[in-house]
């Protein structure tokens, strides 16, 4: 009975130094993958797309096409469509490139006349900090003038910086993307050889590879299963932003409905984005603040019935994970990788939970990704 008591003892005082270890390793996975992001994330992504045109190679080679063909002829279609795309709205896209330094000084021009005025808040504060710094040159210089100094040469502003940086990052973007393709053609190519390995890899029992077929296959469906969501629900978003804004007498209205469309593939802020991107060229074009304000207003109710209400309902009973837990594992993976996080967290948290759900070493959080109030042992039960 003292042994029991004394290895009982013994276990609750190793606890805390096991805790601190796993939170150690957490935070150790955790700096490694935002260390290794420019290999991890082009692997992820190759895999979500070799996931997604899996059933068309798999149709190609019913007729028989052989997969290391109708892989590269797949992927081939896959860019010519999104070439052809870019051909037909090239022009539009000119245009609206051309109108920017326009669109800038009408900007420009509305702030001046916004801050010259005098009864704003705006002329209030600048005339109080004004006298401010007059009060602060007299105290130092004790009333003496003084000679300025030369002025310093001109610096990049924050806006060209930002335009730098930026252009940086999409030359960078093509090629996660030109990596990610080779992947997945690879991914397509061997077709389920790389599954076979994984199976035998997961053990030498039976049972551990029946677990790990039913995960693959799980798998195999939710990231399926959401790319066909994402790619019914962005369709809609782009034909009711191209509907609401040709209505509005808005130039352009194509290019802006494929634009919300992709967009809106970053959860929440390729909505945001949208909005701002619309209200901005409707006032650019009308001169009108209310008008403009409308228009961005319009485009943010059909964004927000469509993306978020009709998305949440969709992905919820497909996957059902906790609307919470979405959220949080998106603002994780943005903070992670940015806006690669944003794009791959909601298929990966579905990952995720399709492996919890199959594990009975990890039935404790069933509970928390879980979108119906289940317990852990009748949720594993279920999937049985």
């Amino acid at each position: 009975m003292a042994t029991r008591t004394d290895e009982a003892v013994v276990v609750r005082r190793r606890r805390p130094a096991a805790t601190a270890l796993v939170v150690l390793a957490i935070l150790a996975v955790i700096a490694a993958a935002k260390i290794a992001e420019p290999f991890i994330v082009p692997v992820i992504v190759g895999t979500l797309l070799s996931y997604s045109l899996k059933p068309l190679v798999a149709m190609l080679e019913r007729v028989h096409i052989h997969r290391v063909i109708g892989a590269a002829v797949v992927l081939t279609l896959l860019g010519a469509v999104i070439a052809g795309g870019v051909f037909l709205l090239r022009d539009d896209a000119n245009a609206a490139l051309a109108e920017l330094p326009n669109a800038a000084r009408k900007v420009r021009m509305a702030a001046r006349e916004n801050a010259q005025k005098p009864e704003g808040p705006i002329g209030h504060v600048r005339a109080a900090a004004e006298e401010l710094n007059r009060a602060a040159a007299e105290a130092t210089s004790g009333g003496k003038t003084t000679t300025p100094a030369a002025a310093p040469a001109p610096q990049p502003t924050q806006i060209q910086r930002w335009i730098t940086e930026q252009s940086s990052k999409a030359l960078d973007v093509i090629v996660d993307i030109g990596i990610a393709g080779l992947l997945a053609y690879f991914l397509l190519a061997v077709g389920d050889a790389f599954r076979r390995k994984l199976v035998r890899v997961a053990g030498p029992t039976l049972t551990a590879r029946r677990i790990t077929v039913e995960i693959l296959d799980e798998i195999d469906t939710q990231v399926q299963r959401y790319l066909l969501t994402m790619l019914i629900i962005n369709t809609l978003i782009g034909i009711a932003t191209w509907g609401i804004l040709a209505a509005f007498g808005m130039e352009h209205a194509a290019l802006w409905g494929v634009t919300a469309a992709v967009l809106h593939i970053v959860p929440y802020a390729g909505s945001a984005l949208t909005i701002l991107a619309t209200g901005f060229a409707a006032f650019v074009q009308f001169e009108v603040v209310g008008r403009a304000l409308f228009v961005a207003f319009a485009v943010g109710v059909a964004a927000t019935a469509i993306g978020m209400g009709l998305s949440a309902w969709i992905q919820g009973r497909a996957f059902q994970i906790n609307a919470v837990t979405v959220f949080v594992a998106l603002l994780f993976f943005g903070w992670l990788w940015g806006g690669w996080g944003l794009l791959v967290g909601v298929p990966l948290l579905a990952v995720a939970k399709t492996t919890i759900d199959r594990l009975p070493s990890l039935e404790r959080f069933i509970p928390l990704l879980s979108d119906e109030p289940k317990t852990a042992p009748a949720a594993i039960a279920e999937k049985r």
